[in-house]
């Protein structure tokens, strides 16, 4: 009996996996970006969002001109119906009616054309700057020695010499000398084929 538990007690140390010893993490030395100052203060960054507020006014601007003539008309139109007193509308008032909610419907597809092609221009700008931002990111923590970088909104509070909102600035001014703002083309919906 003695041996069997001898031999257990030899054979239990074999048997329990070993724990490795775990690798020290280094401290943390932090960098902190404010990509708000970043988006505006990058010369690319600049010169894009003034070509999307120019869209976004364009846009404003076809909305009203669409929207007045059709006020103007619906109004004539209400006001021809509420003279009828309920009776029913002639034909020549019915063909105006109609032609009347065509042309509501065809400016209410090209506003959403419009808007949707601003949106994908803006997701496009995006785009362009975070792909650059990425490598920017990298250099600029190697260059000051930082092992991790945090947005500065998401911090409670930080010291100035932590921030790193200029370099990554610069970086991006030379990485992106400019940003196209017209995304390409959406892709074409297929249409479903009859059988």
């Amino acid at each position: 009996m003695k041996k069997m538990l001898m031999f257990a007690s030899l054979a239990t140390p074999m048997a329990l996996p070993t724990v490795a010893e775990a690798q020290a993490i280094p401290p943390a030395i932090v960098a902190v970006v404010d990509l708000d100052k970043v988006s505006t203060n990058c010369n690319a960054c600049k010169t894009a969002a003034a070509a999307l507020r120019s869209q976004v006014q364009a846009y404003q601007g076809r909305e009203g001109a669409l929207a007045t003539p059709l006020q103007t008309e619906g109004k004539s139109l209400q006001a021809a119906v509420d003279a009828l007193g309920g009776k029913e509308p002639d034909a020549a008032l019915k063909a105006r009616i109609t032609a009347f909610q065509n042309k509501q419907q065809q400016a209410a597809q090209e506003l959403q054309r419009q808007q949707q092609q601003i949106q994908r221009n803006q997701q496009f700008v995006q785009k362009q700057i975070g792909d650059k931002l990425g490598p920017i990111y990298s250099q600029v923590m190697q260059r000051r020695g930082a092992n991790l970088m945090v947005e500065v909104g998401s911090t409670l509070a930080t010291a100035s010499a932590l921030d790193v909102s200029n370099d990554v600035v610069a970086g991006l001014n030379v990485a992106l000398p400019a940003i196209q703002t017209n995304a390409p083309a959406a892709p074409a919906t297929p249409q479903p084929q009859g059988r």
